[in-house]
């Protein structure tokens, strides 16, 4: 199996002022320096151990795509090691590797050798291949003729034609169709079932929760936090807001104004970090939850329930709106939706004004634990956007969905209902 270790790894890049300064430099070595050094990465240290999977986050620019070039090979680091220990397959770039004028045939037997196969190896898995990608008779048509979805179908079927010790995936899969996604995602999981090293990069929190064990954010170049994929997506949510206590936030709720209800947490008595947006005009007072007019904590599959969040303004806003996120026990969201999506408003509010917002809905998920996350918003853009955030409390409130004695057994992530019928067609 596989691992990683990477040590004070950093990348340099040399700027210089004018487009003599490089020729001045490299005639008189050992004088003045011409050039600058743009730092993109530095200072960068993790393990990764066999057999585990690990995601990369981080916005644009953090250094995500620097790191994995360096830890495979491609681009070389200024400062620090990285040590790689079994046979990696890697899909970094779009068609990285595939030369526009050859086949698609030919670029596989290409890329095939260079990640250490044989022609003889590479011709037993082509059928495997193409059926992989399936792409039809594109197999055999020049790649400047693909699609960039072909492409990636054609890369991440040479990639991972052989079970890799590690496997490193960059954002690449993101342009595939849906169903390509999906067979991706499951010969990956089919791998790191049978002991692949993963590490992952993506956007999408929601493909780090179901694939890695742990996940790094990288920002400004270094990495700033090694930890669960649920504390990581939420300092990478929070990295354009203020980042306050989670308590400290629960306790200003709770004493708010008239504020007579109790926000249960996540963990109570945890002082993880709380991520919030906070504009000094909106004061969320309490978040509560309803069954049958009463506030619970514990909501039975299926019940209808009220999501009710108080608000008090201190500044005038013309188009205010309410939204909230359904979070499962891994952080990943389940449900999230928010009163401009529905097509409601709220109406324009003055200093003093107090709105209660209620959002009703049938608890058809599976049993379990979950959290709330609430965001207040000003300014309607298209139908799903807002011209200013104005306050977000993540994980702000805790409830458990237990299951219904009285219904069917059943599992997934979401109840629909469903309804069993048998018809017959009698033979005379």
């Amino acid at each position: 199996m596989g691992s990683i270790s990477v040590s004070n790894l950093g990348k340099a890049y040399k700027q210089y002022p004018t487009r003599w300064s490089r020729l001045l430099e490299w005639i008189t070595p050992g004088h003045k320096r011409h050039h600058t050094l743009r730092w993109v990465l530095q200072d960068v240290s993790f393990s990764v151990e066999p057999g585990e999977s690990v995601g990369i986050v981080g916005v644009n620019g953090a250094g995500k795509s620097t790191l994995l070039k360096m830890i495979t090979g491609t681009t070389q680091p200024t400062t620090g090691s990285v040590h790689v220990n079994g046979r990696v397959a890697a899909l970094l770039e779009l068609g990285m590797g595939f030369h526009p004028d050859f086949t698609g045939r030919q670029n596989v037997f290409m890329a095939g050798q260079l990640q250490g196969l044989t022609v003889d190896q590479l011709t037993e898995l082509m059928p495997g291949i193409e059926r992989f990608a399936d792409i039809g008779d594109y197999i055999d048509q020049p790649v400047r003729t693909y699609s960039s979805g072909m492409q990636v179908r054609l890369a991440f079927a040479v990639a991972t034609a052989v079970r890799p010790d590690i496997l490193i995936v960059d954002e690449a899969l993101a342009v595939g169709d849906i169903f390509f996604q999906q067979k991706c995602f499951e010969r990956i999981r089919s791998y790191r079932e049978q002991g692949t090293t993963l590490l992952f990069v993506s956007h999408s929190a929601g493909a780090i929760y179901a694939l890695c064990d742990r996940a790094l954010l990288l920002s400004g170049g270094r990495l700033v936090l090694n930890d669960s994929p649920q504390i990581v997506i939420d300092h990478y949510n929070a990295l354009t807001t203020t980042v306050r206590p989670r308590q400290e936030v629960a306790q200003e709720i709770a004493e708010a104004d008239e504020a007579d209800v109790d926000v249960p947490l996540l963990q109570p008595g945890n002082d993880d970090v709380q991520a919030v947006w906070r504009h000094p005009g909106v004061r969320v007072r309490s978040i509560s939850i309803l069954h049958e007019m009463e506030i619970v904590n514990v909501v039975t599959c299926g019940d209808r329930v009220t999501l009710r969040v108080d608000l008090a303004f201190a500044h005038e806003f013309d188009d205010p709106h309410v939204g909230f996120r359904i979070h499962d026990n891994r952080g990943e969201p389940v449900f999230m939706t928010n009163s401009l999506c529905m097509k409601r408003t709220i109406g324009a509010v003055k200093p003093g004004d107090r709105v209660t917002a209620d959002f009703e809905f049938q608890a058809n998920i599976a049993p379990g634990e979950y959290t709330l996350t609430v965001g207040i918003a000003n300014g309607a853009v298209g139908d799903r956007d807002f011209r200013e955030q104005l306050a977000r409390l993540m994980h702000i409130r805790a409830f458990t969905v237990a299951s219904d004695p009285t219904g069917i057994v059943w599992g997934g992530h979401t109840y629909v209902h469903p309804i069993f019928g048998v018809h017959y067609a009698r033979s005379v």
